[in-house]
């Protein structure tokens, strides 16, 4: 049965506003209450001034504390936690230095962040949740009733796992240092690092691939292994990922070695492929030869020999569950173009390594979210002055206004400044949250001398050229074009297909997309401070090799890396400008 389309409202009744009010500041209470107890929370400078006018004060009952908060904590950044952080990686790592050090006990893990932009990750402790009952939008995802066979393209993989000893020198606890999502489904299918070895050779309730696979770091291994289970199963009825380009990479590599996956099938062996050893044993262990299934895979063919190719192999998928708005929808295209259209694409949520912070408003709407997380997020208008003062709380957002989110979490963050940029479009009428598309990164735009561009800007250029007539587009970077003078706004496209006849148009079309975006790119042109975009298309599965290339290179864990909207690193921008086929 599907549930009934949810419709914003452009203003808060009264009565949601109080209601909604009254629910952040009681969770405000309770992180604030819990946390200022902490290492953190009683040393940290920048809350001195807090905790002077809150003395003696019951923090979880008083109902001005939360007026304290507001006048007195100011805004902070990773700067302020990384001295703490650093601890966890000091020798010994003494529990007594290490517990309530942000939050209250000890953190479940570690979580690093994607470093995108080729940056040092930076690294976020992640604590037990002190509100179980509540799950987290992540959570719910994982755990859908009826959810059947499912291939969980997620890794559990971790780049350290850091040992805690009490005074006896006995080891307390172990936490993991890994992707955020590495760390957020163990903590949801509750997968102790300590129980692994007895899981390996395992394929857990309603997964196809067994759990040796999530301990496979080379991202084409990872995904053709997960392939070759996925393959074998014809009941099953979902894929969930981090982001889209997973599965259109997974149909990539099935396409790419079609015959050794086919062959594998046929001959209950697994394919003989790199970075898969320390799991091989386990993996056959779960393997049996199925030459009924090979050869009827083998006579429908690899994903591009038909359109809606997933629906032939699996009768019964219903849903692709990931992270598909902003920049990765320019993916969806291609997806349904093998899913066909009858396989809902399910956002997972918006969120950050920092907290999680909405979910979908209606479940067929991969763009618009809704507010839901167990942290307080206030926010920012993005035209205003970026300090303290200027904090807007959720029934102060105007629809139609960009804000940059602020959290206060359970992790011990504290009026902390998230690098998005969301557009509030109303409020939800069943509870009064805020609903909201994702505007863009705040770090990630190329600045000229005159303007800046944005991820939205770029986004809406992207949309402007994708068109039939030009071209298909299936992924995107953007550069600061310096080869020429002037400097531009060049742009890397992957395609579906071949050029359009309308491609000699495609420069201006993207130009007046920019100045669409912001007149002042048509002033900068009549000045002589830019010249038209320039566009140049890669050969197919570039990248698909990116992700590859950035992952072997980086030493993180599969699922980390996504393709910059602006690639501001050097040694990145030779490297796809080598896999250039064309320039328009």
């Amino acid at each position: 049965m599907s549930l009934p389309t949810v419709y914003p409202l452009s203003t808060l009744s009264p009565e949601l506003k109080a209601a909604l009010q009254e629910r952040t500041e009681h969770r405000l209470r309770d992180i604030v209450g819990a946390n200022i107890t902490t290492y953190y929370g009683i040393s940290v400078p920048s809350l001195s001034p807090f905790r002077q006018i809150i003395t003696g004060k019951d923090v979880k009952e008083d109902p001005t504390i939360i007026i304290d908060f507001r006048r007195a904590v100011p805004l902070s950044d990773y700067g302020s936690y990384s001295p703490f952080i650093a601890k966890f990686f000091g020798h010994p790592r003494k529990q007594s230095e290490l517990e309530n050090l942000l939050a209250p006990g000890l953190p479940n893990f570690i979580a690093k962040s994607s470093s995108t932009t080729g940056n040092k990750p930076n690294l976020f402790p992640k604590y037990p949740r002190r509100w179980p009952t509540t799950p987290s939008s992540f959570a719910k995802r994982l755990h859908l009733t009826n959810s059947g066979t499912a291939v969980y393209l997620y890794s559990v993989a971790y780049q350290d796992l850091l040992e805690v000893v009490g005074e006896d020198g006995e080891v307390m606890k172990k936490i993991l240092v890994c992707i955020g999502s590495s760390g957020a489904m163990r903590n949801a299918e509750n997968w102790p690092v300590e129980m692994d070895s007895t899981r390996m050779g395992t394929i857990m309730p309603g997964h196809v691939s067994p759990w040796a696979t999530g301990f496979i770091i080379h991202q084409r291994s990872f995904l053709l292994i997960h392939a070759l289970f996925a393959l074998l199963e014809p009941t099953l009825e979902r894929f969930l990922m981090t982001f889209l380009t997973f599965f259109v990479d997974l149909i990539h590599y099935i396409q790419e070695d079609w015959s050794i996956l086919i062959a594998s099938m046929r001959n209950g062996t697994i394919p003989d492929i790199g970075h898969i050893e320390h799991v091989r044993t386990h993996l056959q262990a779960n393997l049996r030869a199925n030459p009924r299934r090979a050869e009827e895979l083998q006579n429908i063919g690899p994903p591009l020999n038909c359109p809606g190719w997933a629906q032939r192999v699996w009768p019964n998928l219903k849903t692709v569950v990931c992270i598909c708005s902003g920049m990765f929808a320019t993916l969806i295209p291609k997806a349904r173009s093998v899913l066909g259209p009858n396989v809902l694409i399910q956002n997972i949520g918006y969120g950050c390594t920092e907290c999680s912070i909405g979910r979908m408003l209606n479940i067929d709407d991969t763009e618009t979210f809704v507010l839901e997380t167990t942290d307080v997020v206030e926010f920012l208008d993005t035209s205003e002055v970026l300090v303290h003062d200027n904090i807007l709380q959720a029934w102060d957002l105007q629809p139609g206004k960009c804000y940059q989110p602020v959290a206060t979490t359970e992790d011990g963050l504290w009026r902390y400044l998230i690098d998005d940029i969301i557009q509030v479009t109303g409020f939800d009428p069943r509870n009064g949250w805020p609903v909201f598309k994702f505007y863009g990164r705040k770090n990630l735009a190329i600045r000229f001398q005159y303007t800046a561009v944005t991820e939205a800007h770029l986004t809406s250029v992207i949309q402007a050229l994708n068109i039939e007539g030009i071209a298909r587009i299936q992924e995107f970077t953007a550069v600061v074009d310096l080869r020429d003078f002037p400097q531009t706004v060049g742009f890397f496209l992957e395609i579906i297909g071949d050029i359009g006849p309308d491609a000699t148009e495609a420069r201006q079309k993207a130009f007046e997309a920019l100045i669409g975006a912001n007149e002042d790119h048509q002033r900068a042109f009549d000045a002589g401070q830019l010249r038209l975009p320039t566009i140049r298309i890669v050969k197919p599965g570039t990248f698909a090799e990116y992700r590859l290339w950035r992952g072997e290179s980086m030493n993180v864990g599969v699922g980390q890396i996504k393709v910059p909207v602006v690639m501001l690193n050097e040694e990145q921008q030779e490297w796809i400008a080598e896999r250039v086929v064309t320039e328009l």
